[in-house]
């Protein structure tokens, strides 16, 4: 015999079970655009090996990014590519 709670089933199904909870922070799986190598920077979606080697070039020759949207500086990162990296950077 199936219980009626509030007028629906009392069985959960997976519509209406919260989603589980997610035990890693934001920052851990942020990578800091001012430490990473051009290797760390290409696991950005969009970015490459030209990229990343670009991204480490600017660092070199400009200095620390003081903000993640000084990455639009860098050629080849456009404001479409800067808008999927930018919750996974942070400077440091």
């Amino acid at each position: 015999m199936t219980m009626m709670v509030g007028g629906s089933c009392g069985r959960l199904s997976r519509s209406n079970m919260a989603p589980p909870a997610v035990h890693t922070t934001a920052a851990a799986s942020q990578i800091k655009i001012n430490a990473a190598s051009a290797r760390e920077l290409e696991q950005l979606p969009g970015v490459g090996k030209v990229i990343a080697e670009r991204i480490v070039a600017y660092r070199e020759q400009y200095g620390r990014f003081r903000r993640p949207e000084e990455l639009l500086m860098v050629n080849g990162v456009s404001d479409k590519k800067f808008r999927a990296i930018q919750q996974l950077v942070v400077v440091d």
